[in-house]
């Protein structure tokens, strides 16, 4: 009971009260002065509102206090967003809480209030001032994790439209640029992951491993992907490559290096292509640098069906041991630049051997084997062969 005279006589003083503690402040507080982002009358208002909730509770004017005070979770959210840090905000909740107890007993002393009653009241006084401070504490974690959750929300927008090819606007890019920590200029590689089945990427800590010889880069995860865009700067991307490979764990692909970042959607549209061109099941990082051929074939799969069914029609339609001797045969005869001694080293076999089995094609294909058009279209048909969306 005389707590609550005691806090309802003091709350008329509260203007003082908050003189004292922003006095108090910045003496025995001095790392307010490093939050140049909290003006001094905002900071002032702050001090008032907190002292006025702790007389309102001493005077039982309100109840409470919970976690979810709403004086403390304005303030905590307001520092936070500052940037004021969370223990800077307790120890001044503790100062506040030392001039609301001086005030109690400079008005207890001017009314004579017993010694024993005095203690009631400073007991009170701090079980309020502790309660608010875990209010603050809760309210700041929350604040925190909300801020988390916005700014990758942020990220992800940012990198959703960076990859649609928005950064030709340069605004955009300088947002980009600001708020990803990546040049608006300067080379550039986009990398594509698979996200395998138990939700881990085809690359295993790529950022890490880039980050550890100077790339920077960012990286993003989409429903069946993981996007990695790399700010080549200085390096080559082939140092990127190299450095990747070895991390493989699944299908993964690499871009061309581009420039800037108003060229990195156009990158991101290459290594999905790239992507396409490797078996699901694979277990590599492949380039586009080294699968052009194969790239055009995916881009152009109706073409692709077409070309195989003219070349290798054929030899598709014979039993299986057959046609699979038949193209093995092909395909090793023009990897070793057209030479049947060559390529029956490779299979094991008498070059009279690869002859005749070349004869065998020449005769199921309709064609003979010679001159550049036929050399283009039947690698390109034998690659169409290999590629993972083929339905032929």
């Amino acid at each position: 009971m005389v707590t609550r005279e005691l806090a309802e006589a003091t709350l008329p003083d509260v203007e003082i009260l908050t003189d004292r503690l922003l006095s108090a402040i910045f003496t025995d507080n001095p790392e307010w002065t490093d939050y140049g982002g909290v003006p001094r009358d905002d900071l002032r208002e702050g001090c008032r509102h907190y002292l006025t909730r702790v007389l309102e509770l001493l005077s039982g004017r309100v109840a409470g206090p919970d976690a979810a005070d709403e004086v403390v979770g304005a303030i905590a959210r307001l520092r936070a967003a500052q940037g004021v840090p969370l223990e800077v905000m307790l120890r001044t909740f503790r100062l506040g809480g030392r001039i609301v107890w001086e005030a109690l007993l400079e008005r207890a002393e001017k009314t004579g209030v017993a010694p024993d009653d005095v203690l009631d009241a400073g007991t009170a006084t701090w079980t309020v001032i502790d309660e608010l401070s875990s209010a603050l504490s809760t309210s700041y974690r929350d604040s925190e994790q909300q801020r988390v959750r916005d700014d990758e929300q942020r990220r992800t927008a940012l990198m959703e439209d960076l990859l649609a090819g928005r950064a030709g606007d340069v605004g955009f890019a300088a947002r980009v640029s600001r708020e990803l920590e990546l040049p608006v200029t300067g080379g550039y590689l986009v990398v594509v992951a698979d996200v395998r089945p138990d939700g881990t990427p085809a690359l295993a800590s790529p950022r890490t491993v880039l980050a550890a010889v100077g790339f920077r880069s960012v990286w993003h995860t989409k429903a069946d992907s993981r996007v990695g865009v790399v700010a080549l700067e200085q390096h080559d991307a082939g140092e990127v490559i190299d450095r990747l490979r070895p991390l493989a764990r699944g299908r993964s692909a690499v871009s061309p290096a581009v420039f800037g970042l108003a060229e990195v959607g156009t990158a991101y549209a290459l290594a999905l292509i790239a992507l396409g061109t490797a078996a699901v099941t694979a277990t590599e990082l492949v380039s586009l640098v080294d699968r052009y051929p194969e790239a055009l074939l995916v881009r152009s799969p109706d073409l692709a069906q077409q070309l195989v069914a003219r070349r290798l029609g054929g030899i598709l339609d014979r039993p299986e041991r057959e046609r699979d001797v038949l193209l093995q045969t092909l395909a090793v005869w023009l990897e070793e630049d057209r030479s049947a001694a060559n390529a029956a080293v490779r299979l094991h076999c008498h070059r009279n051997t690869v002859l005749n089995r070349l004869q065998r094609v020449t005769t199921l294909v309709g064609r003979p084997l010679h001159g550049r058009a036929d050399y283009v279209e039947l690698s390109l048909a034998l690659s169409a062969l290999d590629l993972p969306t083929r339905s032929y």
